[in-house]
């Protein structure tokens, strides 16, 4: 396992795509905060878990971005016929992505595509209006470049309306709509008029997708516009550090418009004070100080979080854990009981319990404590009751206790 992936979560997720389908996908997100989102689009008819897209996604998540790479419609693991699809359909599919983001997470502010992606989020980047950056990797400036990838079978294809072709090892049938759609998109207006920062890497030893087609992209954006030469790279960044170097440099280049997450150090507490501020990370993410002393709380994905942290509850229960293992820690010091280790694991749940006004909901939290030492019965059950009279359990069970709310300027 990589440095960078020790660092990031990876999860599966799905939506619909621009025909449909489900759309597989995958998100790799920084386990710490999230300085924004980006959408990543493969080469053609490769999939979401090339080498290359792979390893930038993981390694701009572990620099704090997080990536979603999907299999476009009949690729990978996505459902749908690649035959019934094309480049405008490709186009849909990332702006469905997008949607998807936006919904789900937080929208895309970084737009990344390899090779023929590349050239699907330059005709996408116009639909997704909170996209602050562009970068296309060994990316043709004209999609109708793709055909040469089966210039042999252009003939039967135009003849019969559809042909076999093998590309990377596999058959894939292309009909005359693709080649049709191909030529109907020329990708200068768009890439003229999409009002983003654009970042372009090219290998001039590209012996798939010229560098001219670099320059041709270049002197079409408008600025802000930088290239950036994969000297010795090939096509598809098969050696691990020019994915690495791509990733270093976008995520350099992206602090424009995805500033590094604020360390709250100028929020000053006073002893015994909390402050919680949101990040603006994500909907709900929000880091918790005392003193010097942080960390971030944040909601699950299903709820529109981004599971960055524990939940409120989860702070909760990890308060009453905490509270209850130093208590036991102490009681034990002062005591001299041989207890070598302490662990506290904590449940929370809702049960309809009967009672004197008939049914009604109880909150019930579940307190397991394992102690592991040479402790015979009556020590064991003198911890217990110690347990019992940690001041954050006397607290939640404390019937006097107020909560006094207002609003400051």
């Amino acid at each position: 396992m990589s440095d960078d992936a020790k660092n990031i979560r990876s999860e599966k997720v799905t939506f619909t795509g621009s025909q449909g389908e489900a759309l597989a996908a995958r998100l790799d997100s920084p386990l710490g905060p999230v300085r924004g989102y980006a959408l990543f689009a493969h080469c053609f008819t490769c999939s979401k878990d090339v080498f290359a897209a792979a390893r930038i996604a993981s390694a701009l998540a572990a620099r704090g971005i997080a990536v979603l790479r999907f299999d476009f419609t009949g690729l990978g693991m996505s459902g749908g016929d690649f035959a019934n699809t094309n480049f405008t359909s490709n186009v849909q599919d990332l702006v469905a992505a997008a949607d998807f983001l936006r919904e789900s997470y937080e929208a895309p502010k970084l737009l990344i595509g390899h090779s023929l992606g590349g050239a699907a989020v330059l005709a996408a980047a116009g639909d997704v209006p909170e996209a602050k950056g562009v970068a296309t990797i060994g990316a043709p400036s004209d999609a109708a470049h793709v055909k040469h990838n089966f210039a042999d079978k252009l003939a039967d294809i135009e003849r019969d309306g559809e042909a076999e072709v093998k590309l990377v090892g596999r058959t894939f049938k292309i009909r005359k709509q693709f080649l049709d759609d191909l030529e109907s998109h020329r990708l200068d207006a768009r890439i003229g008029s999409m009002h983003k920062s654009l970042i372009i890497f090219h290998s001039p030893l590209d012996n798939l997708v010229g560098i001219d087609n670099a320059t041709n992209i270049f002197l079409a954006a408008k600025h802000p516009k930088s290239f950036v030469s994969l000297d010795k790279a090939d096509h598809l960044l098969t050696r691990h550090e020019d994915a690495i170097y791509v990733a270093d440099v976008l995520s350099a280049w992206a602090t424009r418009f995805l500033p590094e997450p604020q360390d709250e150090a100028v929020v000053e507490t006073q002893a015994g004070e909390v402050v919680v501020a949101e990040t603006h990370l994500g909907k709900y993410q929000v880091r918790v100080r005392s003193g010097k002393n942080s960390f971030i709380a944040d909601e699950p994905v299903d709820l529109g979080g981004m599971d960055s942290g524990p939940t409120p509850h989860e702070i909760l229960l990890g308060a009453l854990g905490a509270c209850t293992a130093i208590t036991l820690r102490m009681y034990a010091e002062r005591k001299d009981y041989p207890v070598s280790d302490i662990r506290v694991r904590l449940t929370r749940e809702e049960v309809e319990e009967t009672g004197e006004n008939g049914p009604q909901q109880v909150e019930i939290i579940r307190r397991h404590i394992h102690l592991e030492g040479d402790l015979d019965e009556n020590m064991r059950e003198r911890m217990r009751i110690i347990a019992d009279k940690c001041p954050v359990h006397r607290t939640l069970l404390n019937q006097h206790k107020r909560i006094d709310t207002d609003l400051v300027d």
